[in-house]
């Protein structure tokens, strides 16, 4: 029997290839891999992605950030997921990369110097036009919603001003704009397919320079899940519409897929550690590390949170990175045990191991131990990558990477592949538990009803019209070319009291 699943809506987003199945009035976002799962990459390509990505956090740079969360990386390098979304009146697509390290939601706009007009992804690019839009307004230094987000460093933002902003990567690229209002609309699925807006704040880009330039793999903007109150995420939930929590579940195989959701999952055995306070990415405390059960011996305070040091969880970076005074207990704690098994070399840095038997047989499991007594084991996959054989014997790679002269541990999508991963700002935690990222997930959402910067009490009352049904699934058709999914449901009267829902995402098309 599901959870019970209080007035609200789900908001789900399929990382295809994937089917998603929902009732009591979702709406889904498909998301689509930059870079299939199947692409084989050097690992050396991988950690300068990661690299440019991390920016300040890896390379120390001050300053050249105007967005708390966002750090000085590169999100169009790194970016593996983005989807869909339409802003105005009448609404317009946009694609948008998903990122959890980031705060705002920010689209290319008109008159953009150096926005690129074509993307090597096969997706039409689009600008957002706020004249063309009825519902747009821009952003004034004076309005209090400028405040939630970052300003501009290089003018001053004063009355009769738009509230603009400046993002400087750490690669050199960067892209400035100013704040705008206007409509997210958001489909529901109720009696029949509807749809509904909520007023967000957003950027609009007006330039962008560097790499940012580049047409290989350009979207039209990014969507932030951070931390911060201009989040999309923290925007819908202070209006009534989502919880503010979210999570992700991906998929490790070379199928990909998975799934995310906005909303609480319900699943068993999930385990919680608290975020890190007054942190701008989602910081969490790591206090150990265990290699077959054995302690590392490893000075607890490089674990320590400070501006300069901690550890962070992030969806966007591919690999893993370990501060350097842990990851050289790490090896060689990883590399001992399996010493009898494999045969060890270093391939450009990276600790490798040529294995005839099981990796799954032959190395040791991992356990990552955070704050609250929650932890995180790792199976060998979830730390190991696969390279080229030689000698027709299966060889795999360390994919955890040493941050030099730094006490910065980042995980990234090869640890947090195949787990629900449960980020609950609401109440300041971090959840994981494995999970077959196929297999139905149980949500359900919890509304509170509070006034809001950025929307209304209104649409708090408007969401909460949303209740009282229950649809059931009964038939399913997709149209392969386009990977488009089609639902039709029916109204099963005898469902109208009950509240249960059910997250279904079935195995992928191919």
């Amino acid at each position: 029997m599901a959870a019970p699943f209080p007035a609200g809506i789900v908001i789900a987003a399929v990382l295809f290839p994937a089917f998603v199945v929902v009732c009591s009035f979702p709406t889904t976002l498909p998301l689509e891999r930059v870079i299939p799962p199947s692409h084989k990459l050097e690992l050396s390509y991988l950690k300068e992605r990661d690299s440019i990505r991390h920016g300040r956090m890896l390379q120390a740079i001050d300053g050249v950030v105007s967005f708390p969360a966002l750090g000085t990386f590169n999100p169009y390098l790194v970016g593996l997921y983005y989807t869909r979304v339409q802003l105005g009146s009448p609404p317009k697509n946009f694609y948008v990369q998903i990122d959890t390290g980031s705060d705002v939601l920010w689209v290319s706009c008109s008159s953009c110097d150096g926005c690129p007009t074509t993307s090597g992804l096969d997706i039409p690019l689009s600008f957002f036009d706020p004249g063309s839009s009825r519902t747009a307004s821009s952003i004034s230094c004076q309005d209090k919603r400028c405040r939630l987000g970052s300003q501009s460093t290089d003018s001053v933002c004063a009355s009769g001003k738009r509230c603009s902003y400046t993002f400087q990567y750490g690669d050199g690229s960067g892209t400035s704009g100013y704040y705008v209002s206007d409509m997210l609309r958001m489909d529901v699925y109720a009696e029949a397919l509807n749809s509904t807006s909520a007023p967000i704040v957003f950027g609009c880009s007006t330039q962008h320079t560097g790499d940012l330039t580049k047409p290989d793999r350009a979207v039209d903007g990014i969507f932030g899940f951070g931390r911060a109150g201009m989040s999309v995420i923290s925007q819908l939930s202070s209006q009534g519409i989502t919880p503010n929590v979210f999570s992700h579940c991906l998929k490790g195989d070379d199928a990909g897929g998975g799934v995310l959701v906005m909303g609480e999952v319900l699943e068993p055995n999930i385990v919680y550690t608290p975020l890190v306070p007054s942190q701008s990415h989602y910081n969490i405390h790591l206090q150990s590390i265990a290699v077959a059960g054995e302690t590392l011996p490893i000075n607890p305070s490089v674990f320590v949170t400070t501006s300069t040091q901690g550890t962070i969880i992030d969806s966007g970076t591919t690999l893993a990175y370990l501060a350097e005074a842990a990851y050289d207990p790490f090896i060689y704690a990883v590399t001992t045990a399996v010493a009898k098994y494999v045969r060890t070399f270093l391939m450009l840095e990276n600790q490798c191991y040529s294995i005839s038997p099981s990796i799954d047989v032959a190395f040791p499991l991992v356990t990552f131990n955070f704050a609250g007594g929650a932890s995180m084991v790792l199976t060998p996959r979830e730390y190991l990558v696969p390279r080229s054989p030689i000698d027709g014997n299966p060889v795999w790679c360390i994919g955890f990477q040493k941050v030099p002269d730094q006490q910065i541990t980042i995980l990234g999508d090869l640890v947090l592949k195949d787990k629900i991963i449960i980020y609950d700002i609401a109440n300041q935690r971090i959840g994981w538990t494995p999970f077959d990222c196929s297999a139905p997930v149980n949500v359900s959402t919890t509304i509170i009803h509070q006034k809001s910067a950025i929307g209304s009490e209104k649409s708090s009352s408007d969401a909460g019209l949303l209740t009282n049904t229950q649809y059931k699934l009964i038939q399913m058709t997709t149209q392969s070319a386009e990977q488009n999914v089609q639902f039709s449901w029916v109204r099963d009267s005898e469902l109208v009291r009950v509240f249960d829902c059910w997250l279904f995402v079935a195995r992928s098309l191919f």
